[in-house]
This record gives structure tokens, C-alpha cells and sequence, in this order.
């Protein structure tokens, strides 16, 4: 299992995968509860790196992702909307309900990435537990 060393002062602590996607729902539960649905997906983006970032994650948002198809690199590849400490993928939407095309989405970026563990995250549902998807590779 990968981790992370993040410094607490005179403690340091190291995250795997499933301490880190536990950080990141009760973060994006902050945000829903405080906001609720109906928003666009860019407001909840915005307050949920803050409170990541908060909680003392490595955050990168609109993560570039590169393509290389057959000795060819697309510059304009894809972007992940968010990579926390490396390791974990998040995915956000605000649809009325998660399609195949969203799973779809996100296992792609894992394998092109390289990264385990994904989270796709609906803050459309009016409870947010029903709007969350945990995706491992």
C-alpha cells in the first residue's frame, strides 16, 4: 500500500490511500452540508481544495493528465480535477444522477495516471453518502 509522509509538528504520520479518501469525504461533506446541492461543479471544486487543504493534504487541482498514443504525445490531454497527495483521484460532478460514462471517466484516468485509488463525488444528491463512488485499480 503507497503512502505519504505529512509533518504534524514534532509528529509526522504516514497516509495511505484510505486515510486519505476519508479525509476528502468528510471535507466534501463540510462542503455540501455548508452549501448544499444545485451549485456548479467549480464552486464545490474551489471549497473543497480548501478545506483539503486545510486538513494538510497536497492538493492539485485541473491536474494535467498526458497522452501517449503510439510514440505520440498530446499536449492537450486530459485534466483530473483533483490529485491529493498523489494518490488519490477525485472526480466532481453535480448531475442528477452518476452515469456508466462517469465510472468510465475516472478508471481512465486512473490507468493513464498511475494512481490506485479514485472518488467520484456527486454534490448534486441531496444526501452526499448517496453521491460518492470509490473506485480502486
Amino acid at each position: 500500500m503507497s503512502g505519504i509522509t505529512r509533518s504534524n509538528g514534532a509528529t509526522e504520520k504516514k497516509l495511505f490511500e484510505s486515510e486519505i479518501t476519508e479525509l476528502i469525504i468528510g471535507s466534501a461533506m463540510i462542503v455540501h452540508s455548508t452549501l448544499g446541492p444545485g451549485l456548479l461543479e467549480s464552486v464545490y471544486e474551489t471549497c473543497l481544495e480548501y478545506e483539503l487543504i486545510s486538513a494538510g493534504l497536497v492538493v492539485e487541482r485541473q491536474k494535467q493528465l498526458p497522452i501517449s498514443y503510439k510514440g505520440i504525445n498530446l499536449d492537450d490531454g486530459l485534466r483530473m480535477d483533483m490529485v491529493v497527495n498523489g494518490l488519490v483521484v477525485i472526480e466532481l460532478k453535480c448531475v442528477e444522477k452518476l452515469q456508466p460514462v462517469h465510472d468510465a471517466q475516472l478508471y481512465t484516468y486512473l490507468k493513464l495516471s498511475g494512481i490506485r485509488t479514485g472518488l467520484l463525488i456527486n454534490f448534486y444528491t441531496k444526501l452526499l453518502k448517496d453521491g460518492i463512488k470509490r473506485i480502486v485499480c
